[in-house]
């Protein structure tokens, strides 16, 4: 059974998981990140807790918790229970959604097991912004991409705002990190995908001629601005372009993912 805790004061040692969230819970790669897995809100939270990452603690008003009680009576871990004024003092900022989920993170998947299993793929390179990871892993969930590829640059899905902005989306997309960038789209070819780069040169293949729902396929992207390196399009086995009207020469990376992913016919 969950173990409900009151917890009176903010500097109660039992909720440091959730200590000054807007310093401390950074990526793993730079200093001060712990690697926790954090939701925010009640509808992730609930994503959390159906994904393969095991849940540690919760902190939350008692309507929040209250809320999720019929999810959380199987579990053996302890959910703190504060006021509002509580919460924000630990936390760091006040928190509209009043809940948080904090779990370890589970093993990293191998590309090579995720490309086996998958016939609609995104591949990532430099998308540093979180926002857009979490948008694009989004996008990913609703129009039915089976996992993503990371290439170099790319932040961590597993930030707290990139989970937050995919609605927990992240915590059920498969995703796994290329090691080799960008020879190890080579993986894809000998798994029988077609790598198409999404980009608005003049010389590449509008999408409604691509066929991108054909067969097994996986969409590059690149980060917003500079959009995939000249490296990663030499890789690609086609250069796809999303036509748009005059004046306008790009969209959000996470807008053009969702209309190749859509392309790509899974949903």
């Amino acid at each position: 059974m969950v173990q409900l805790v009151e917890v009176s004061g903010a500097e109660d040692p039992r909720v440091d998981d959730f200590r000054d969230l807007s310093t401390a819970d950074r990526r793993p790669d730079r200093p001060g990140g712990r690697g926790l897995v954090i939701a925010e809100g009640v509808v992730v939270v609930e994503r959390l807790l159906d994904s393969p990452y095991p849940v540690r603690s919760l902190l939350g008003v008692r309507r929040r918790i209250d809320a999720l009680a019929d999810r959380l009576a199987p579990l053996d871990v302890p959910a703190y229970v504060a006021d509002a004024d509580v919460m924000a003092r630990v936390v760091g900022f006040h928190l509209n959604r009043g809940v948080l989920a904090v779990a370890d993170r589970a093993p990293e998947v191998e590309p090579e097991r995720l490309i086996a299993s998958a016939r609609r793929l995104a591949v990532l390179e430099g998308v540093g912004d979180h926002e857009n990871l979490g948008a694009l892993f989004r996008n990913a969930a609703a129009l039915g991409v089976d996992g993503v590829l990371l290439g170099e640059g790319c932040s961590d899905p597993l930030y707290r705002r990139s989970i937050r902005v995919s609605m927990g989306h992240v915590l059920r997309v498969p995703f796994a990190r290329l090691g080799s960038w960008p020879e190890d789209l080579e993986l894809l070819r000998d798994n029988g995908f077609r790598v198409a780069a999404l980009t608005p040169r003049a010389d590449s293949v509008a999408l409604r001629d691509a066929r991108l729902d054909e067969g097994r396929v996986a969409v590059l992207l690149g980060s917003e601005g500079p959009g995939l390196t000249e490296r990663a399009i030499a890789e690609a086995d086609l250069a796809v372009r999303i036509p748009m009207a005059g004046g306008v020469d790009s969209l959000n990376v996470a807008t053009a993912g969702a209309i190749a992913f859509h392309a790509m016919g899974g949903a």
